[in-house]
């Protein structure tokens, strides 16, 4: 089989994947959902913005000849994630998830688990606090529900516009590390840290400050997604990809 594969990606495994994909000398489309202004360079060819529902990713999936499709969206990328578990299943296209585990709380951390976004919104109904509001740039508007707390916020990209009337904004890309997080934490007088239980090493430096500071956090549990082939390791999936047919030349 002469495989074209199709890469969901927005993650450091997505990119990791592109890498191991491009060594191994096999066609392929790293896809974006566009949400950030200047991704990284890859190795492979790029596409950026949606396909426009099941229908829309059926239609590229058989206009562009894809054979496999890997999932390595964000684990919050819910949406993406089911349209595309419906639109491998309508064209008999095979789909493995590139995931991550999720984070585990340890003995030291002061963590109160909510269920969604909307359940984190609802938990800061309360006093005014210093926040790092640690949720990226797609769920904010929902957090001005409570616009009481002084939010510091992290972003890629700079904004256009923000819907609190009191917050601070850090443009930066990581990795970071826990010391660096520990300093910003620090810097900005967080007492609460809300996040998305991303998993993963790329994004954990903030959960390990937030440990070490004694600082509690706010953890967003994962959205459910319908069942599919998951690995977690690149190496996985291209062992995955050998036992589809593809041909990796080893």
């Amino acid at each position: 089989m002469i495989p074209h594969l199709l890469i969901l990606g927005g993650t450091t495994e997505a990119s990791a994947l592109a890498r191991t994909v491009a060594d191994a000398g096999l066609r392929a489309v790293l896809s974006y959902a566009g949400r950030v202004d200047k991704p990284r360079a890859q190795p492979i060819p790029v596409r950026v913005g949606g396909f426009g529902g099941v229908d829309g990713l059926a239609h590229y999936l058989r206009a562009e000849g894809v054979t496999h499709v890997v999932d390595a969206t964000h684990p919050f990328a819910a949406q993406m994630s089911a349209n595309a578990v419906a639109a491998c299943a309508a064209t008999d296209v095979p789909l493995i998830a590139l995931t991550r585990a999720p984070w585990q709380a340890g003995p030291q951390d002061r963590w109160t688990l909510v269920p969604d976004i909307a359940a984190a919104v609802a938990s800061l109904a309360r006093p005014p606090r210093r926040v790092f509001l640690a949720v990226g740039r797609m769920h904010l508007a929902m957090f001005a529900a409570q616009p009481q707390h002084r939010y510091l916020l992290r972003l890629v990209d700079q904004p256009d516009g923000l819907p609190f009337p009191d917050c601070q904004v850090v443009v930066d890309r990581g990795p970071f590390t826990a010391e660096d997080d520990k300093d910003l934490m620090k810097n900005h007088d967080i007492d609460l840290v809300v996040s998305k239980n991303a998993g993963g090493t790329g994004a954990r430096s903030k959960i390990d400050a937030a440990r070490e500071l004694g600082l509690p956090v706010l953890m967003i549990d994962r959205p459910a997604i319908p069942p599919r082939d998951e690995a977690q390791t690149p190496a996985q999936v291209m062992n995955w990809l050998a036992h589809s047919g593809v041909n990796l030349g080893v």
